[in-house]
């Protein structure tokens, strides 16, 4: 049995009891050493998930020794071979204890500050005086589709009901719809923007053709696949390079406001400190001792 095993079995027996009785009980606490660095049996007790046990604890703490004998190999190599750059490190390491010292105090800033909400009064006005930041990649459309059966007796005079219900508000169209309603027809309405590809994908085309051809007729269409007759009219376009909707723009906006209300913030409670310190004489320049060339 490796000496890890009996290591194990002792932590594991550690867990069923306290770390002071079981260093008593066996009559030491270090556990192993590497150089100058030791790790005892309660450092290791402490690393043991809640819930392990048996096989599964001497296993665990099996690998927990090993991967940290290696850390500690690794790391003495490393401060042998970059002695020199010893000096180089610990500035390294206090720039990165200052930077999250002050992520912290800034998240503290902004977690005390209760005045981070965007209204919708702040994402319209922000899209009016940017709509130019805000381009479509792709056409936009609004519009309806509507399926039925290529055998429908009534069929042509179902389409010229259609033709003549241009308007979707009007009397003419709330009849449309109802016909459609009472025969079960499929009919997919789009009256908020959507992308031209979701639209197509209610009709039999292919994806990889190129349909733009489509967006310039605002008529009624049709397309007759499988005994069924797909009519559709496209009411509005956008096309690729306009201002997109306010809608499809309104999670980037809210992104934008929200990290300039953050920054807001962070400057007001720096001019605080800042004013707060200068008021208690906390900071002295000493521009003299600057040797500044003029």
């Amino acid at each position: 049995m490796r000496i890890w095993n009996y290591i194990s079995v002792f932590v594991v027996l550690l867990l069923a009891t306290s770390c002071r009785e079981a260093s008593t009980l066996f009559g030491y606490d270090t556990v192993v050493r590497v150089g100058r660095n030791t790790l005892s049996s309660a450092d290791i007790a402490a690393a043991v998930p809640k819930g392990l046990s048996g096989v599964d604890s001497v296993n665990y703490v099996d690998s927990y020794i090993d991967k940290w004998i290696i850390r500690q190999l690794k790391l003495q190599e490393a401060e042998l071979i970059f002695s020199s750059s010893e000096g180089d490190i610990d500035r390294m390491v206090e720039d990165y204890r200052q930077s999250l010292l002050i992520r912290k105090i800034e998240q503290y800033y902004l977690d005390k500050d209760v005045d981070l909400q965007i209204t919708d009064a702040d994402i319209e006005a922000y899209y009016n005086s940017h709509k130019g930041d805000f381009r479509l990649t792709s056409a936009v459309v609004k519009g309806y589709i509507v399926s039925f059966p290529e055998k429908f007796r009534r069929k042509e005079w179902l389409l010229q009901m259609m033709r003549s219900a241009k308007d979707e508000s009007g009397d003419k169209f709330k009849e449309f719809e109802q016909v459609c309603l009472k025969n079960n027809f499929r009919m997919v309405k789009y009256e908020e923007w959507v992308d031209f590809s979701d639209y197509l994908a209610n009709l039999p085309l292919l994806r990889s053709a190129n349909h733009d051809k489509r967006l310039s007729e605002r008529g009624v269409q049709q397309i007759h696949y499988d005994a069924t007759c797909y009519a559709f009219r496209i009411t509005d376009v956008l096309s690729a390079g306009e201002p997109m909707p306010l809608f499809m723009a309104k999670d980037k906006i809210v992104s934008i406001l929200t990290k300039r209300r953050q920054g807001e913030i962070i400057r007001q409670n720096e001019e605080r400190i800042r004013q707060n310190a200068d008021n208690n004489g906390l900071i002295k320049i000493y521009r003299d001792s600057l040797n500044i060339n003029n």
